[in-house]
């Protein structure tokens, strides 16, 4: 079975707990939704108190399980940030099933030469060591789970480089990097897997400004395409470690 195929059924993450970050918008939201459905405890994972509070508000009302909300702002976090989130997680809930990198920062599209360089290290630092540093401090929930999931949300630009995607591209293949290292490191440790996922192309926010003269309903909605996501989140792909995926053909 292709994983792009996966059609979740009824309880396919029930009693897993799942911290998704960039949860407040866009895909994030949509796979917060998706994780909830399949009856995972979500973690919301932003820095917009309130459009947290919104999907939040969502989840509930699709009467599944109560999720939490994890305030932490991946620009400007500092070390006791992390480190507080780390404990909250390891107190309140005792291990992490699942944790599920998409929140993203475009920056600039416009040449090397131009780049603005403040913009080039905030891209870089949100997209690319963020999430290191934030799977670093969570490692020792995701150990105490039987069955720990760890997903790097990728992009077409890490295999196809192209011109003017400045730090957006260089921290996604930076992402890649990271997911090939990491999963060796743990490969001893069958209970915890890594791998990466691209979306592809999807109706949000980051697209509309990567791509403005697209027409947005010619793409399709964040939530079609979380497929790939819930299975590699699922004991249904417990198989796949260090793996690349594309969530559309």
């Amino acid at each position: 079975m292709n994983p792009r195929d996966f059609t979740p059924r009824p309880g396919l993450l029930a009693d897993r707990v799942i911290m998704i970050t960039g949860a407040s918008s866009g895909f994030g939201r949509a796979l917060a939704l998706a994780c909830a459905g399949a009856g995972a405890g979500v973690i919301l994972c932003g820095r917009n108190s309130a459009k947290l509070e919104g999907v939040y508000d969502e989840i509930e009302a699709l009467g599944a399980p109560q999720p939490a909300i994890a305030l932490l702002d991946l620009a400007t976090a500092v070390a006791a940030d992390y480190d507080g989130l780390a404990q909250i997680i390891q107190n309140e809930f005792g291990r992490l099933d699942g944790l599920v990198h998409a929140a993203a920062l475009l920056g600039d599209r416009s040449p090397i030469e131009h780049y603005d360089v403040p913009t080039w290290c905030k891209v870089m630092h949100v997209n690319l060591t963020a999430p290191f540093i934030l799977t670093q401090v969570l490692l020792p929930s995701l150990r105490k789970s039987t069955d720990a999931s760890v997903i790097f949300v990728s992009s077409g630009v890490a295999r196809n480089q192209r011109p003017f995607w400045g730090a957006y591209a260089v921290a996604k293949t930076g992402l890649e990097s990271l997911r090939d290292m990491l999963s060796q490191e743990l490969e001893a440790e069958a209970n915890i897997r890594v791998n990466s996922v691209n979306p592809g192309r999807m109706r949000t926010a980051m697209r509309a400004a990567a791509y403005p003269a697209e027409d947005p309903n010619t793409l399709p909605a964040p939530a079609t395409v979380t497929g790939v996501f819930l299975y590699l989140l699922s004991a249904d792909g417990r198989s796949a470690q260090g793996g690349y995926f594309d969530a559309q053909a």
